[in-house]
């Protein structure tokens, strides 16, 4: 008697549960047509500087910083290197890199001044011999104790960073027979 109520019990449970307006719910399939939104289609468009997650960015050496699993050695052809690209790659630097790897890029930061692991100097033979496509590599994927940026750096910002690390790798390098003689009288007078 205890079993046939209890299966009773269950299977009102189980049929009130399911109502067909339930398994047949109103929806719109993809690029199909509706008027609930202005431009008729069924679905919103995305947001800006949306990027996509699988297929469109696995190959592209703008979102990778890879070509044929290569690191690549220059910019992508997407990002020109201007004096607008550096400084917004040291606007960058300065907020997300600055405070483990110091701002002149010597593994000094703020964090490590307090216990942090030191991250490597910036102009070590190599790091300072690494193509570009490392930089941005490591910004996206992370690397060591450094955890992955590709969530809070768009690839923009990211390849903007990776060309001032190089701007700033070649100013620490820097010489004075390396500067054009005007520059070089330049430098005596200031001296």
């Amino acid at each position: 008697m205890k079993a046939v109520l209890c299966g009773c019990l269950l299977l009102a449970l189980g049929c009130s549960a399911c109502r067909q307006d339930m398994y047949n719910q109103p929806k719109t399939k993809p690029y199909s047509q509706s008027d609930f939104f202005e431009n008729g289609s069924s679905a919103r468009l995305l947001p800006p500087h949306t990027v996509e997650y699988r297929e469109a960015a696995r190959n592209n050496p703008y979102y990778t910083g890879l070509t044929n699993g290569a690191l690549i050695a220059r910019l992508p052809a997407r990002v020109k290197l201007t004096p607008q690209l550096l400084e917004r790659g040291r606007e960058r630097f300065d907020i997300y890199c600055a405070v483990c790897h110091g701002l002149s890029g010597e593994g000094n930061g703020e964090v490590v001044q307090r216990g942090f692991p030191a991250p490597p100097s910036y102009h070590i033979d190599r790091l300072r011999n690494a193509p570009i496509g490392h930089f941005y590599d490591v910004i996206t994927n992370g690397y060591g104790a450094m955890y992955s940026y590709a969530a809070r750096v768009e690839p923009q910002d990211r390849w903007a960073i990776a060309a001032y690390i190089r701007a700033l790798q070649l100013s620490q390098a820097a010489k004075p027979g390396d500067l054009s003689p005007n520059e070089q009288k330049e430098l005596e007078q200031k001296r």
